[in-house]
This record gives C-alpha cells, sequence and structure tokens, in this order.
C-alpha cells in the first residue's frame, strides 16, 4: 500500500502540472472531471477543499485505494507499526462463519446467535443492506432487531428495551434449541410515505418546487401471529414493538476513538450555545441524559463505565451506549453476534427467560437425553438435564463455577488482539473530484444549508491514549495509533432527533459519518442511507431529515428543497466525493 507521503511528493513531482488548483486561482477555472485524472490535483488546495481534506482519515488513515476493496484497506499506521500479520488474521476473524465446535479459532458458536459470521451484517465491510425480509442467514442482512415496550401508543419510538430476549436480538439456535425469536413469525414490509402524510407532518410536498419527483420509503415490521408463536421465551413479552437497525461501515473507527474527550465536550458547549443564541430549549437539541443544560456539563448517562472501572464519555453506535472502540462496538459484537466468549466475555449472550423456555421443552430434554455426551446431560434424567440447561443458559447464574461446566474462553486473548487490531486498523478511503467544480460548489451549498451544523466536517485526534482490555493490556500487545491527525469525517459525534415515520428507537441517534460512504455501491453493491436504509439515495436520506418539522434537522432540509435541480445535484456530487 502506497502512504500518504507518497501522494504529496507526486504533487511535487507534478509541479506546474497542479498550477490549476493553486492558492491564487481558488480552482475557480478548474474543469469538472470523473475522478480518473484527479490525482494530478491530490494533496492541493481546490477552491473551498483545503489541501489535506483529499486525506480524510489524515496521513495515518487513509488509504489511497478508491476502487471496489478499499473499505478493508489496513491504515498507514497499521503498515508503520508492523501490524499487518495481525491485522490480516483479524481479517479473517471477521469474514469467516464460526461454528459450534470451540476447536479453532473459528469455533464457539451458540447456542443461540445473531449471525454465523461478522461480514454477514457488514457487506463489503460497509453499510447493511436494505431487505425485503428478516432472514438472519441473507448475506448483507445488516439489520438487528430493536424489540421494546412501546410509550405513548403503539407507533411510538420510545421505551424500555424488553428483557425477554438479549438487547441484539437472536432468531438462530444451535441444536437442539430454539431460537429466542422465531424470525419466520416477522413480516416486513416496506411502506410508501403518501403526499397528503408528508404535507401533514412537514408541510413540503414529494414533489420539489422545479418539478421533479422523489418518494420516501419506511419499514413496517409486525408480527404474523400470537407473541407465543414468535418467542420462545418463559415468559414471553406483552405489548412489543419493533424497529430496524442496520450496521454502519467499519473503516475509520480507530480515528474516531482517537478523538479527545475535551473536544467532544467543546463540541456540547459549542451546540447548546448555538441552542440559545436561537431561542431554542437545549434540551430539545441535545439529549438531556448525555447532556445537562442547567450546568452546561455532562449529564450522568454520558459516562460509561469501562471493564476495569474507568469512566468515559460515551461515542460509539446510534445509542451511543459505548465510549471505547476497544469495549465497545466490534469488540462487543464479537461475542454478541456468534456468542463466542472470551476471558473478558466469560459468559454466554442469552437471558433467563429463553433459558427457561429451553429448561422446560419437551423436544429438547429428549435430544439431549439421547446424547450422553452432550454438556446439558447432567445426571440424565430429565430433572437433570431441565438442571443443567437452566443452569448453563442463564446469565444470571454463575454459569461456568458449577457442576455441568468448567469455563475455557473459545477465541483466544490473541485472536481477540488480532481482531482489534483489525477492527482499529481498518482505513477511510480518500476524497475524490475535490478539483471539480460541482463538488465545490456542492459543499459551499452543504455549508450554507447548515448542514455541516451537525455534520461536522473536521476534527483533531489527541495522543490517542486509547483504552484497552486488560487481555491486550497484561501481554503488551500493541494496537494502531493515530496522534494529532486533521480528520474529515462529517459528524458531530453527538446525538439529534428525526422525528422520522417509524423511526429509530429512543428518537435520539448519533449524527452517522459521511466519510467514504459514495463509495458504498462499488464495496457492497448498494448505497442505501440511515439507521434503517430506508434512503435509497442522498435525496431520500436528505429529505427523511424534513419530514417532521420537529426534527432537528428540519430548516437544513428544507433549504435543499427550495433548491434547483443542479445545485440539488451538487450537494449529492459533493456528498459521494468525499
Amino acid at each position: 500500500m502506497k502512504t500518504y507521503g507518497k501522494i504529496f511528493l507526486l504533487t511535487v513531482l507534478l509541479g506546474g502540472f497542479l498550477a490549476a488548483c493553486s492558492d491564487d486561482d481558488k480552482g475557480s477555472d478548474i474543469i469538472s472531471t470523473t475522478g480518473e485524472d484527479d490525482y494530478k490535483y491530490i494533496g492541493q488546495e481546490c477552491g473551498i477543499f483545503a489541501p489535506e481534506e483529499w486525506y480524510p482519515g489524515g496521513e495515518l488513515g487513509t488509504t489511497e485505494n478508491v476502487g471496489s476493496t478499499c473499505y478493508e484497506d489496513e491504515t498507514p499506521a497499521i503498515t508503520n507499526a508492523d501490524l499487518t500479520a495481525a491485522f490480516k488474521f483479524g481479517e479473517m476473524l471477521f469474514e469467516h462463519d464460526f461454528t459450534q465446535t470451540s476447536t479453532s479459532a473459528f469455533g464457539g458458536l451458540g447456542p443461540a446467535y445473531v449471525r454465523t459470521s461478522c461480514i454477514h451484517c457488514h457487506p463489503g465491510y460497509g453499510h447493511g443492506k436494505r431487505m425485503e425480509s428478516y432472514k438472519a442467514d441473507t448475506r448483507g442482512n445488516g439489520y438487528l432487531l430493536v424489540f421494546y415496550h412501546p410509550v405513548d401508543g403503539a407507533d411510538s419510538d420510545d421505551g424500555p428495551y424488553i428483557s425477554e430476549v438479549t438487547g441484539m436480538p437472536q432468531t438462530k439456535a444451535v441444536a437442539p434449541f430454539l431460537p429466542p425469536v422465531n424470525e419466520d413469525q416477522l413480516n416486513l414490509e416496506w411502506r410508501t410515505l403518501t403526499e397528503a402524510e408528508m404535507q401533514a407532518s412537514s408541510g413540503l410536498s414529494l414533489t420539489f418546487p422545479d418539478g421533479e419527483k422523489y418518494s420516501l420509503i419506511y419499514p413496517e415490521l409486525t408480527f404474523k401471529g400470537e407473541l407465543a408463536e414468535a418467542f420462545n421465551t418463559d415468559p414471553v413479552p406483552e405489548n412489543v414493538a419493533c424497529r430496524l437497525e442496520s450496521t454502519i461501515g467499519l473503516y475509520g473507527t480507530g480515528l474516531l476513538d482517537a478523538i479527545p474527550q475535551d473536544s467532544l465536550k467543546a463540541e456540547y458547549v459549542r451546540q447548546a450555545a448555538a441552542a440559545r443564541a436561537r431561542g431554542v430549549e437545549v434540551s430539545t437539541v441535545l439529549n438531556p441524559n448525555f447532556w445537562d443544560a442547567t450546568t452546561d456539563d455532562w449529564a450522568p448517562g454520558a459516562w460509561y463505565t469501562l471493564a476495569d472501572g474507568q469512566k468515559r464519555i460515551k461515542r460509539f453506535t446510534y445509542a451511543m451506549t459505548r465510549a471505547s472502540l476497544q469495549d465497545g462496538a466490534g469488540a462487543n459484537a464479537m461475542w454478541n453476534i456468534p456468542n463466542v466468549s472470551r476471558s473478558d466475555r466469560p459468559k454466554l449472550y442469552t437471558t433467563s427467560a429463553w433459558a427457561n423456555a429451553m429448561s422446560k421443552n419437551a423436544d429438547v430434554i429428549a435430544a439431549i437425553k439421547a446424547d450422553p455426551a452432550s454438556p446439558y446431560y447432567g445426571d440424565g434424567t430429565d430433572e437433570g438435564i431441565a438442571a443443567a440447561v437452566r443452569t448453563l443458559l442463564d446469565p444470571a447464574t454463575d454459569q461456568f463455577d458449577n457442576p455441568y461446566h468448567n469455563f475455557s474462553p473459545e477465541m483466544s486473548d490473541v485472536n481477540f488482539w488480532q481482531f482489534m487490531v483489525w477492527h482499529r486498523g481498518l482505513a477511510v478511503p480518500r476524497a475524490r473530484d475535490l478539483n471539480d467544480a460541482t463538488v465545490q460548489r456542492g459543499k459551499k451549498l452543504f455549508l450554507e444549508m447548515g448542514c455541516a451544523s451537525c455534520h461536522r466536517p473536521r476534527w483533531e485526534t489527541g495522543p490517542d491514549n486509547y483504552w484497552a482490555p486488560a487481555s491486550i493490556k497484561v501481554n503488551n500487545l500493541p494496537l494502531p495509533t493515530y496522534a494529532n491527525q486533521t480528520i474529515y469525517p462529517y459528524t458531530d459525534m453527538l446525538q439529534h432527533r428525526l422525528y422520522m415515520k417509524n423511526g429509530i428507537h429512543g428518537s435520539w441517534c448519533r449524527t452517522t459519518p459521511l466519510w467514504g460512504r459514495g463509495l458504498s455501491m462499488a464495496n457492497t453493491g448498494a448505497e442505501d442511507r440511515l439507521h434503517d436504509c430506508r434512503a435509497r439515495n442522498e435525496i431520500e436520506a436528505i429529505m427523511w431529515h424534513a419530514y417532521s418539522k420537529n426534527s432537528d434537522s428540519y430548516w437544513s432540509a428544507v433549504k435543499f428543497y427550495n433548491l434547483g435541480k443542479s445545485d440539488r445535484d451538487a450537494v449529492v456530487k459533493f456528498l459521494k466525493s468525499i
């Protein structure tokens, strides 16, 4: 892989060939290109773009590759630290299917699980694809089910998670167990928003003022029959609603982990001040669980307690539930997606309600009784088998300190380290076409409309004194670092509310980074956007931001709605280029 520094060398050698993109002309006379020859301008100021914007991941986090495999590339930080071998093995852990046996690095699946591999959910290492039905075995299905008890009516996005299934609900199980959720009982339908619905909610039309039409769709997930048919739990949950959340791209997460906590706080302070200047209650703009508007400081809910007791500010997942990449996001998923245990996750990812149901299921008991080698066999009696099943599957019990099982991790500490080297080491593809006058116009409009109020372009990483779990620290195993990098992820790293129809559970959603998303089609075969893939392109994604007058982005999206077609196209081309 070439490095960022070599690109700068190329620009120097090209010399006067780059003059059309110099400080003097600011790109005003640049002829639009298709990206095939933008290498002539890489590393140069181009109109509204600063030189470093060609490298969204900075010197240590950007790959030159902009083709169909760029989401898979290692960062220069990996190469510089001689971590390529560990990165490649971590990549294997991401791509390979886990099995029930625990005799290899790819063993330990189940007994209940979400997927057999990570890449099932992250096609081409990117955002999940929009699906017509929920089937866990479908490659590219990045959906996670969210089951909750709705408050304020059945259509409410808000309400507590149900406790009968795991936070990432499992629709698969290894024999002889039944999955906690029977996916055959789930009915996924895509609804098309009507003109009347759009006008009633937003005051806008599904036709732009210049006559061009667009459409908006949204998912509706219902149960085909009774809840007892959908849930293999005891008790069966009641008053259940469901929303979909799709996986996002994996690249660049190490860089986001390197943003200093003080910088995050400064962004909250900035947005709180901006809200007050507009005469808006801060608690309606910043999640009060994270930010105390009266003290202008962190609220208790912003803090996350890491495995060693340290506290850090949350920054990962849509709901902002995790504070460190090494103790959340992919680190957590490697445990709870295939349910593979390790030394820092010494238990199964299950629920008491599922364990209870399996211990009472006659077919489960009979199958185990026919297999004396089963770890659930106990004393071989129906009662003994039921006790073993309940004890081993229930996370509320001391699962591995009991007569039925002696715990040993299914994933080794070294394998977990290799996986985290890979996860933290995925590069961001460089930007494209910044020399294009239309792309430059698109960025200018993006800024003028106020989109950057949430999709903040630029951040600086700090010293990157990353947190690591004991399994990595005690063995002195290194991870790639991204100290003092200027990066362009296009996110403010905090939450807002869009109030979409059948929106996201909890209403608040972290601003998704936009970097590299223009290469989604090339890498994943789809370009679906937003938290549940409802937006099939950039236009639909933007107009969902305008669906509700209560949306934090309504005022900005309305400005886009009122642009002419050429300007709308310029914004889209800009989004595809960064």
